[in-house]
């Protein structure tokens, strides 16, 4: 028998999420349940959902992978010439989602976007893997293409231009920061009743904690 999509339902009862044990600093927070994600060895705990807009205000969204957090924000890298990168030339907003169900757990994250320096990106660029420092060049992201071999033969002349070489970051690659202004930890909790406390930056590098309603 094929079970319903509409009976597709999962109780949640693992933990809880109380404002008194929460860090009151939100990066801190996020730090220590990324930090427990990893330790349950969840698949890519860095994957997150990055939702932008046009400058029409028309969605989309995508997995990319989380690269680095602290103070300043929620970084990951790119091509610049991307579908995203578009949009968040011409509407530097953004939204981020992590969802680790294995602790039933999401975090949702909303604010501007920055580029990082071009000192940033570089560093990064070149811990890269090889094999991805090669496909920042020989891939036109988000462009249409007439088949796989094109980009079978870019690679391979890519591979032959920097043969013995050290691999410079493309111009059209780099990292963006997401500057948070609220950051909501959600836990699933039985009956639909989630515990949901979410932060919301107040502009004087402090920030309040609200509790909302599932």
């Amino acid at each position: 028998m094929t079970l319903s999509i509409a009976d597709l339902r999962k109780d949640y009862k693992l933990e809880a999420l109380t404002e008194t044990e929460v860090d009151p600093d939100p990066i801190r927070q996020f730090q220590l349940w990324f930090d427990q994600a990893i330790a349950a060895q969840l698949p890519e705990p860095n994957a997150m959902t990055l939702a932008t807009a046009s400058r029409d205000g028309v969605p989309s969204a995508r997995i990319v992978l989380l690269k680095g957090v602290d103070d300043r924000g929620f970084t990951f890298f790119t091509n610049y010439e991307s579908h995203k990168g578009q949009e968040l030339r011409d509407n530097p907003q953004a939204a981020l989602v992590f969802l680790w169900h294995e602790l039933e757990r999401q975090v949702r994250i909303a604010g501007p976007v920055e580029q990082v320096s071009e000192a940033e990106s570089d560093e990064y660029f070149q811990i890269r893997p090889l094999s991805s420092q090669l496909g920042a060049w020989v891939s036109p992201q988000s462009r249409v293409i007439p088949d796989r071999d094109f980009l079978e033969q870019g690679l391979q002349r890519v591979e032959a231009e920097y043969q013995g070489r050290m691999i410079p970051r493309p111009p059209h690659w780099g990292g963006y920061r997401v500057c948070p202004v609220a950051i909501e930890f959600w836990q699933g909790r039985p009956s639909r009743l989630h515990d949901r406390l979410c932060y919301r930056f107040r502009g004087d590098r402090t920030w309040t904690l609200e509790r909302l309603s599932p």
